[in-house]
């Protein structure tokens, strides 16, 4: 029955994909003369963290009511995902005219009177380098580009406002679009886009608003004299004509399914760089492995036994129950002599499961969008899908969340289930909310897209509230029903006095050593991630390499917590709780550390608002990972105790 199943699962799901659009699977396919909408995103700048919408801005052609994007229904405005509110994607059909098949030389699109704040507005959007997004059959328009061997053309998303000459500001008044096309393979009287550049330009031609001959013209300059008298209103205005030409070339080069291939720069030469990052990884995650070995098969397995051999007032081998609940290990090697206090309870435990509870909930989210990403689902076509596909998985992850942290209260001798259950459902959630808000404040501010609707705020509180809180609060009273993790060790009831430590088992310099190796392990990956995420408009397709990263990360993260708990144990400190979760979440402060590092030597923002949501951003991009991580180290050094010590008790 299981070979059936699967093929009416894949046919389902075909007929699905038949029967709606789904970006990145599905194929929109043209016959000659079909009108072919071109929608209008948004400014973005490599130098600002504040997109603006296009169609909103004051010296652009806007839409009109009866106009050409009409043609494809009464509102203008696209539906949006979740994703692509929060991303400040604001996309609208405009009136650009555009047939399949069908050039265009030339032709004006409208004459456009700016006053002398949308004058001032445009210069500076040109000054800090804005480009515009526009967008035809979900492929962005792109500013074509050849290697310097010429041997390969690649993309980059958008095209320039404008730009700066001689203290002159010009706006690329006129656009050249050239759109590729193949023949689609199932109907061959239909066509697929493949490619859409955008070539802009600059030009004053006076009145003459589409000449015969598009060259020799000289750029139009953004500029408006100063008021004469500054008493009076000022009403002078800058006319802007805006003109555009369209060619339609046949190209059987490129696959529809590739279409995407060439906006990623240099993907094929990196495909190098990110093996040798594999195997230095896979290096430094097997020195680890050869280290943890060490300790448990050779030096564990040795004082395991040394004590086991110890013969007891009978002259029997080993002890006898009653003996092992009440008499101290007589040894002198450390990590046994705190074998009465190593399973006590954390200070702070009441905070500790909650904090543990939301890295659950982290971690299975993020797992999930790997999963996701590497089957395709979630590729750069399918705009905002993956912040869509991450909030909705951390909300209903909310049920792992909410177990494994009731759980773990119920092991620290945890009463109520309800509070800690509460706590571990508002807590992390609480915080982000609080600081997109916050951040939020200045984003409104600035008049920019990336602005959250307050609507959309409201909808995010409301998925927290009344979704994902009772799911943790479920997930809570299921996990609170179940056994207690039963310890090995008895814990005594007087605490055990913790000698001085050496200076690298004290907090700095061993969470800092902690978190060095894992953080070479992603070093060479991260780079790409934050060329993505900063410079390339989040365009980061390479998801196969980033789960084999992200696998030996966790591998590497859970090695070196065993360690460094080892060393801790050994020093006869037994406080490795809170510890624990430090040396797994240490990555993540030098993961922060490289983003200061990279704003000031790579990037080129400018602007508090800016250089404040970069800060804010890298900081809960590293909280996040920070918590997935330290729980990773958690479990992992739980484990590590109740097998070493449980191993001392067994006959």
């Amino acid at each position: 029955m299981r070979p059936k199943r699967v093929v009416l699962l894949s046919t389902v799901f075909s007929a699905t994909v038949s029967a709606f659009y789904v970006p990145g699977w599905s194929i929109r396919s043209y016959a000659d003369s079909d009108p072919v909408p071109l929608s209008t995103n948004k400014l973005t700048s490599d130098n600002t963290q504040l997109p603006y919408a296009y169609h909103e801005q004051p010296f652009v052609c806007p839409a009109t009511p009866d106009g050409w994007g009409s043609k494809f229904g009464s509102s203008r405005a696209i539906s949006l995902n979740l994703g692509e509110v929060l991303r400040g994607d604001r996309i609208q059909i405009s009136d650009y005219e555009l047939r399949m098949g069908k050039d265009d030389t030339c032709r004006h699109r409208c004459d456009r009177k700016v006053d002398r704040a949308g004058v001032e507005k445009a210069r500076q959007l040109i000054k800090d380098g804005y480009v515009v997004e526009w967008i035809v059959d979900n492929l962005p328009g792109a500013t074509s580009f050849v290697t310097v061997d010429k041997s390969k053309k690649y993309y980059a998303a958008g095209f320039k406002l404008g730009y700066v000459e001689d203290d002159k500001v010009y706006i690329n008044n006129h656009v050249t679009m050239v759109l590729r096309y193949r023949k689609d393979d199932k109907n061959p009287s239909r066509k697929v886009i493949v490619a859409f550049e955008v070539y802009p330009k600059s030009m004053d031609t006076g009145d003459k608003r589409c000449p015969e001959d598009l060259e020799g013209h000289k750029p139009f300059e953004v500029y408006l004299p100063p008021a004469i008298n500054k008493n009076k209103k000022d009403t002078s205005t800058l006319t802007i004509p805006f003109t555009y030409s369209v060619y339609w070339k046949e190209d059987n080069s490129i696959q529809w399914n590739n279409r995407w291939d060439l906006y990623f720069m240099n993907g094929d030469d990196s495909d190098g760089v990110h093996w040798m990052a594999v195997m230095c990884s896979l290096v430094i995650a097997m020195l680890l492995s050869g280290t943890v070995a060490v300790i448990m098969v050779r030096t564990l397995s040795r004082d395991i036994q040394t004590y086991n051999a110890v013969p007891n007032e009978e002259g029997k081998v080993g002890k006898t129950e009653e003996e092992e609940d009440d008499e101290l290990m007589e040894d002198t090697t450390g990590w046994k002599l705190v074998h009465g206090d190593v399973f006590r309870a954390p200070e702070k435990s009441s905070f500790f499961a909650p904090i543990v509870g939301s890295g659950v909930q982290l971690f299975v989210m993020g797992l999930s969008l790997l999963v996701f990403s590497v089957l395709g689902v979630l590729n750069p076509s399918y705009r905002g899908g993956f912040i869509s596909f991450a909030l909705f998985l951390f909300v209903f992850a909310g049920l792992f969340s909410g177990y494994y942290s009731s759980r773990m209260y119920k092991t620290f001798k945890g009463e109520h289930w309800l509070q800690n259950a509460l706590l571990t459902g508002l807590l992390f959630p609480g915080v982000v909310i609080s600081v997109v808000f916050t951040l939020n404040l200045f984003v409104w501010a600035q008049a920019s897209s990336s602005a959250i609707p307050f609507s959309t705020l409201l909808a995010l509180i409301a998925m927290w509230l009344f979704i994902s809180l009772p799911l943790v609060l479920i997930g809570g009273f299921f996990g609170y029903r179940k056994d207690v993790w039963e310890h090995p060790t008895r814990t005594n009831a007087i605490a055990r006095q913790i000698p001085p430590q050496p200076w690298y088992l004290t907090l700095v310099p061993s969470v800092a050593i902690a978190g060095l190796l894992p953080f070479l392990v992603i070093f060479i990956e991260l780079i790409y991630v934050f060329q993505s995420v900063w410079v390339g408009k989040g365009y980061y397709y390479v998801y196969g390499f980033l789960a084999i990263t992200a696998v030996i990360l966790l591998a590497t993260v859970a090695e070196i917590t065993i360690v460094m708990t080892y060393f801790m144990l050994c020093a006869e400190n037994y406080q490795w709780w809170w510890r624990s979760f430090l040396y797994g979440a240490s990555p993540a402060i030098w993961v922060f550390l490289y983003s200061v590092y990279y704003f000031f030597t790579v990037l080129h923002i400018e602007g508090f608002v800016s250089s404040l949501l970069y800060f804010a951003y890298s900081a809960l991009a590293s909280a996040i990972l920070g918590l997935a991580t330290g729980t990773v180290g958690v479990l992992s050094a739980y484990t590590f105790v109740r097998k070493i010590y449980g191993a001392i008790k067994a006959d």
